[in-house]
């Protein structure tokens, strides 16, 4: 094999692919990609095998061939490379190494063989469609945040992206919650994904696939079955297993009745509960909210390091309210808010609490309070 490939082409691909690679590996080939020329294609494959990516890039290719080289060190020595440099990759079957040569550096670098490398088998996918891709990056950035990361709880571990009933109609949804907080995202149901089965997709792949979202005008292939997830742009395949559990029925702690509504600028809320979390000398220390007409006091006390507080100009018109939450929680929920004013519907200082952008039903998170 012995192709010549811009060093920029060259870094997107590798960066993509070496994310994938888990860095502990006891499986020598899992830590390093399978390339794969011919044509005037060059692919790039990479797998922990629960996630697939494989990135196609042009290339000149002056033997068509395939080999597996470390992907971490691939990428960290074309990162080095001088901007606009032309870098030539050669494989020597007999030698087992990979020569990579770009001005007047060399590198020879080991190999294995690309039979040992393992590829996800293929599966049917129960459903196809396209969606583009600012509707998933929303989906899927304004839900991450509320992923649990604690491993007993497997099948919270992701986002569950399904098919639900909307306000007007069908809609394509994410949620994730961690017991704590819950994000519910919806957007409008592409064509082609009404019969689809509603999967967990884990943590490192939602991170993965957010590489792919950068490009307003992409259009993401998606496909998806009982066990596998697919997303692929022109370039870049993503597959990765989807996690194997029952997603809890989030829609019993979503409230719909809670009547006290509190509307506030969502900057100028964040940057408040962050100041007067400051004192707090853990990061889970609880802020107390007091509500009373259209104003809304925020204060930290924290015996060992101090007292904090600020009040804010609101719109609140209900009777008074104390409630406490977690500084953290509260931080990442307001931060979600990108249009307008914060919209926090409480009942009492010890049920759920509803937080919306105006009156957009589109995005709702729930937060539990604290005793404070």
């Amino acid at each position: 094999m012995k192709i010549s490939i811009e060093r920029a082409t060259l870094l997107k691909a590798v960066g993509q692919a070496q994310s994938v690679v888990e860095r502990r590996n006891t499986i020598p080939i899992l830590a390093n990609v399978l390339i794969e020329a011919e044509g005037n294609t060059v692919s790039f494959r990479a797998t922990d095998l629960d996630i697939e990516v494989v990135d196609k890039a042009p290339a000149q290719v002056e033997r068509a061939g395939a080999t597996t080289v470390s992907a971490v060190m691939l990428h960290e020595i074309v990162r080095k490379l001088p901007d606009g440099a032309l870098v030539q990759l050669t494989a020597d079957a007999a030698s087992g190494r990979l020569t990579v040569e770009a001005g007047r550096s060399t590198f020879s670098l080991a190999t294995l063989p690309k039979e040992d490398f393992p590829v996800m088998a293929s599966s049917e996918y129960t459903a196809n469609f396209s969606a583009p891709a600012p509707i998933l990056r929303r989906l899927f950035d304004k839900s991450k945040f509320a992923i649990s990361t604690e491993e007993t709880r497997y099948y919270l571990n992701g986002v569950y992206m399904h098919v639900a009933t909307g306000e007007d109609g069908q809609v394509l949804r994410c949620v994730a919650t961690d017991g704590h907080r819950l994000a519910r995202i919806d957007a409008p149901l592409p064509d082609g994904a009404q019969g689809m089965p509603g999967v967990i997709v884990p943590r490192k792949t939602v991170g993965e696939l957010r590489k792919l979202l950068d490009d307003d005008d992409m259009q993401i292939a998606v496909s998806v079955s009982e066990t596998k997830v697919r997303f692929a742009t022109p370039a870049i395949t993503l597959t990765s297993k989807v996690i194997d559990g029952t997603f809890p029925d989030y829609t019993r702690v979503i409230p719909v009745a809670n009547a006290r509504r509190l509307e506030v600028d969502a900057a100028e809320f964040a940057k408040a509960v962050d100041r007067v979390a400051t004192v707090s000398s853990e990061r889970s220390r609880a802020v107390k909210l007091q509500l009373d007409e259209d104003r809304l006091i925020l204060s930290v006390n924290a015996p060992d390091a101090g007292a904090a507080e600020e009040e804010l100009a609101v719109a609140y018109g209900d009777e008074r309210l104390e409630i406490g939450f977690n500084a953290k929680y509260l931080l990442e929920i307001a931060s979600q808010v990108d249009r307008e004013n914060a919209v926090f519907l409480f009942n009492s200082s010890g049920d759920p609490t509803l937080m919306r952008e105006g009156n957009d039903t589109s995005a709702v998170y729930v937060v539990m309070p604290m005793r404070v």
